[in-house]
C-alpha cells in the first residue's frame, strides 16, 4: 500500500493512502536513509510504502526517492539534521518587521538552504496592519532588496485579510511549506487561508518581542482551491547543514552573479586581490546585509544567534 505522510507527531506518522484512507504508521526497526544523518528519517511530504498490521495501524517499510527536501540542523544534536519537509513545490517564509523582528540573516540562511535544494521561495511579509510609518518604509526597502535579487515578495495581514486572495492564488495546486520564526503569525495566516482548520495561536511576549512555539509538529493541510500547505514548527534559528564553503557562493544569487569575474576561481570573497564580489559590496551592488549573511554562513557560527535584529 502506498501513500503520502501528511503528519508527524514524534514516533507516529499519519499516512494518507492513495485510496484516501488515513493510517497511523510507525517506522519498522532501525530504519535509516542512506547518506542522510537525520533525527527524522521520514518527513512530512514523503511518499512511502506501508504494510498494515492487525492493530489497524501500519509499518512504513520504504520511502520513494525525494524530488527535494529542506533541512536544518537538529536543535539538540548539532551533528545531525532535521528534515522539515520533502517533495515541495514552493516555500513561503513568513517574516515580520516587528513583533517579532525577523533578521535578514535568518532570511538569507533560509533562502540559501532553499537554493541548495532547488526550492523556489516567496517571502510573505505579515502584520502589515500594525506597522508604523518608519517600519513601513523599512519593510519597503527590504522588499526592494529581495525583489531586486529575484525573489517574489507579498505583503499580507493575517489579522485583517489584506493580501490573502493574492497569496491564495499563488498557492493553488502546489505543495507549499510555510516556515518562519515563532510568533510571525504563520498559524493565523493558515487559519485565514484554510477556513475551519483552527490552528492554535499565541500572543507575542512583550518582554522579549519573540513568539511562543504553538505548532509542535509538521502537518500537511489541504487547501480549498487544490494543493497542500505544510505547517511546520516555528524556527528560532536556521543553521545550515553539509554545505561546502566552495558551494556557498552559488546559493547567494547576487554574489554568484559577480563571482564569475573574480581573478581566482577558488576565491572565497573575503580577502583575495581581484575579488569582484568585494568590489561590488564596496560599490553597493551587493547589499552589506547579504554579504554579512554570506560571511556568517562561511564561518557557520552557532545557529542560535540567527535571530538577532536586522
Amino acid at each position: 500500500m502506498k501513500g503520502i505522510v501528511i503528519k508527524n507527531t514524534g514516533s507516529w506518522y499519519t499516512v494518507l493512502t492513495d485510496e484516501g484512507q488515513q493510517v497511523d504508521s510507525k517506522i519498522k526497526g532501525n530504519f535509516r536513509l542512506k547518506g542522510i544523518r537525520s533525527t527524522n528519517p521520514v518527513a512530512v511530504g514523503d511518499r512511502v510504502e506501508i504494510v498494515p498490521n492487525q492493530e489497524g495501524t501500519a509499518f512504513i517499510t520504504a520511502i520513494e526517492e525525494r524530488r527535494n527536501y529542506i533541512i536544518r540542523k537538529s536543535p539538540n544534536l548539532s551533528k545531525q539534521s532535521h528534515i522539515i519537509a520533502a517533495n515541495i513545490d514552493m516555500a513561503c517564509l513568513v517574516v515580520t518587521v516587528n513583533r517579532p523582528q525577523t533578521s535578514t540573516t535568518f532570511i538569507d540562511r533560509f533562502l540559501a538552504s532553499a537554493e541548495a535544494y532547488r526550492i523556489p521561495v516567496t517571502l510573505v511579509f505579515n502584520k502589515c496592519d500594525i506597522l508604523s510609518p518608519e517600519e513601513r518604509h523599512y519593510q519597503q526597502m527590504v522588499i526592494e532588496l529581495y525583489e531586486s535579487i529575484g525573489y517574489t515578495c507579498r505583503e499580507v495581514s493575517a489579522a485583517t485579510g489584506d493580501g490573502i486572495d493574492e497569496l491564495r492564488a499563488l498557492l493553488k495546486g502546489k505543495t507549499t511549506l510555510f516556515s518562519g520564526n515563532s510568533g510571525v503569525g504563520k498559524s493565523t495566516l493558515l487559519n485565514r487561508l484554510i477556513p475551519g482548520v483552527e490552528l492554535r495561536t499565541a500572543e507575542i511576549s512583550d518582554a522579549h518581542n519573540t513568539g511562543m512555539h504553538t505548532t509542535t509538529f509538521s502537518e500537511m493541510l489541504r487547501l480549498p482551491d487544490g494543493g497542500w500547505a505544510i505547517d511546520s514548527p516555528g524556527i528560532k534559528g536556521f543553521g545550515t547543514f553539509d554545505m561546502e564553503p566552495g558551494e556557498l557562493t552559488s546559493y547567494f544569487r547576487d554574489i554568484f552573479h559577480f563571482a564569475q569575474d573574480c581573478r581566482f576561481s577558488n576565491c572565497t570573497h573575503t580577502h583575495e586581490p581581484g575579488c569582484a564580489v568585494l568590489k561590488a559590496v564596496e560599490e553597493h551592488y551587493i547589499a552589506a546585509s547579504r554579504y554579512q549573511s554570506y560571511l556568517s554562513m562561511l564561518e557557520d557560527k552557532d545557529e542560535s544567534k540567527y535571530r538577532e535584529a536586522f
